[in-house]
C-alpha cells in the first residue's frame, strides 16, 4: 500500500545557512501576509477572492520591486501560495478558520520546499536541500520512498528541524484474529477489554513544580526589561530564560509524542479489530475541573495515531457513539440498572451479581458494541 510518511530529523546548519533559513521564513511570512490582504481587500470589494494562479503571476513581478525574494527558495515563497490558496478553499469549506496573518513573534517559525530535480536528498550524514545545500542532520533512520517535500523549522528552544514528506509503501501486518475495546480515561490513560491498564505519566504534572519557577523568573525578567525601557527582543536575559522555559514545554511534548507513538504501535501490531469511542474532546475542554487533567492526557492525538496506523496496516478502527452508555451496562448480561455518578468506580449488577471494576466494564461493553455494528454494516 502507498502512503505518504513524515520522516522528522534534527538538523545543525552552520551560522551562514541559519541566516539563509531566517531569510527564508522571513520571505514565505512576507508573501503570506501581503497576498492575505490583497485576498481579504479584493473579496470586500467585489464578493471574490484571488486565485493561486493570478498570486503566483503577480508574485513573480514582486521579485522585480523586492529584490531580496530573489535571495530566497522560490519554491518555498510559492509553498507559502498555496498554503494561503489551501487555507481558503478549507475556510469556504468551513473546514477551519480563516487564515490569519503571521507573526515574527510565533515561537515555531517554518518554511515548506518541494521537491524538484533532485534538490532534496539526504547523502550520508547530510541532508540536501534548496539554496542551503548540504546540512547536517543526526540520521536516525533511513527516509524510504520518494521524496515531496520538506519542512524546515526553527523550534522556540532555537533548535532546527527538517521534516520530510515521502510517497513510500507499507506492508499490512500479519493478523492476529484478535479484537480489543479500549476506555479512556484520566486516572488510567487507556483500559483495555483483557484487563490491561495503560498508565497515565502525567508528563505535565511531573514538571509543573519546576516550570512554575522558571515562568516565574522569565516574568520578573520581563519586568525588568520593562522598567529599563528595553525591548524583550534585545533583552538578553528574558531570552535566555524564555529559552529555557521553551526547553521544559519541548521535554514534556517529546515525553508524551514518544509515549503515543509506542502504545499506538503496539496496539495495531497486537490486535486486528480495535474498539474505541468517539470522544466529544472539545466539548470536555469546557469542563474547567477537568480541562487541565484531558488536555495533558492527548487523547486526540492517540486516537488519530491509531487511525492512520490502522490505514497504513491494513487493521480496523470502530468509534462507538459517544452516548452509548458503556460503564452503566453489565457487560456480563447486559442489564442496566440506572446511571452511576463518576464517585463510583466499582459495582456489582442486581441481576447476575457479577462484580465490576467501572472502567474495565466499560472497556467490555465497547468492545461487544464495536464487534455488534461491524456485524450489522
Amino acid at each position: 500500500m502507498s502512503v505518504n510518511k513524515a520522516y522528522k530529523f534534527r538538523i545543525y546548519p552552520t551560522k551562514q545557512q541559519e541566516i539563509l533559513i531566517a531569510k527564508t521564513v522571513g520571505c514565505s511570512r512576507f508573501v503570506f501576509n501581503r497576498f492575505l490582504g490583497q485576498w481579504n481587500d479584493t473579496y470586500k470589494e467585489t464578493g471574490k477572492g484571488l486565485t493561486y494562479n493570478s498570486c503566483s503571476a503577480e508574485l513573480t513581478q514582486l521579485k522585480k520591486e523586492f529584490v531580496w525574494l530573489k535571495e530566497v527558495d522560490s519554491t518555498a515563497l510559492q509553498s507559502s501560495l498555496k498554503n494561503l490558496s489551501n487555507s481558503y478553499t478549507r475556510f469556504f469549506k468551513k473546514q477551519n478558520q480563516a487564515p490569519r496573518f503571521k507573526s515574527k513573534k510565533n515561537p515555531v517559525q517554518s518554511y515548506t520546499t518541494k521537491h524538484t530535480n533532485g534538490n532534496i536528498e539526504v547523502v550520508n550524514n547530510k541532508i540536501k536541500l534548496p539554496k542551503l545545500g548540504f546540512v547536517r542532520f543526526a540520521k536516525s533512520r533511513e527516509v524510504e520512498g520518494r521524496i515531496l517535500h520538506a519542512t524546515i523549522r526553527r523550534n522556540p528552544t532555537g533548535k532546527y528541524f527538517v521534516s520530510i514528506l515521502a510517497e513510500t509503501e507499507v506492508q499490512p501486518l500479519e493478523k492476529t484474529e484478535s479484537s480489543i475495546g479500549i476506555d479512556l480515561g484520566i486516572t488510567a490513560f487507556a483500559i483495555l477489554s483483557d484487563g490491561q491498564m495503560i498508565d497515565n505519566n502525567k508528563f505535565t504534572p511531573k514538571m509543573e513544580k519546576k516550570l512554575t519557577r522558571e515562568q516565574r523568573k522569565l516574568s520578573k525578567r520581563a519586568l525588568n526589561a520593562k522598567n529599563k525601557g528595553i525591548n524583550l527582543l534585545d533583552a538578553k536575559n528574558y531570552q535566555k530564560q524564555k529559552c529555557k522555559v521553551a526547553r521544559i514545554h519541548e521535554k514534556v511534548t517529546n515525553q508524551r509524542d514518544d509515549f503515543l507513538n509506542k502504545l499506538s504501535t503496539e496496539i495495531i501490531k497486537n490486535h486486528d479489530i480495535i474498539c474505541i469511542e468517539d470522544l466529544n474532546t472539545k466539548g470536555m475542554l469546557r469542563n474547567h475541573k477537568l480541562a487541565k487533567s484531558i488536555s495533558d492526557v492527548s487523547w486526540s492525538a492517540f486516537v488519530t495515531k491509531l487511525e492512520y496506523k490502522a490505514k497504513w496496516y491494513s487493521k480496523t478502527i470502530v468509534k462507538i457513539s459517544r452516548w452509548f452508555p458503556s460503564s452503566q451496562i453489565c457487560s456480563d448480561c447486559g442489564h442496566q440498572d440506572g446511571k452511576k455518578s463518576l464517585e463510583i468506580r466499582d459495582w456489582t449488577c442486581s441481576v447476575c451479581h457479577e462484580h465490576h471494576d467501572r472502567d474495565i466494564n466499560a472497556s467490555k461493553n465497547i468492545l461487544a458494541e464495536g464487534l455488534k455494528s461491524l456485524v450489522l454494516a
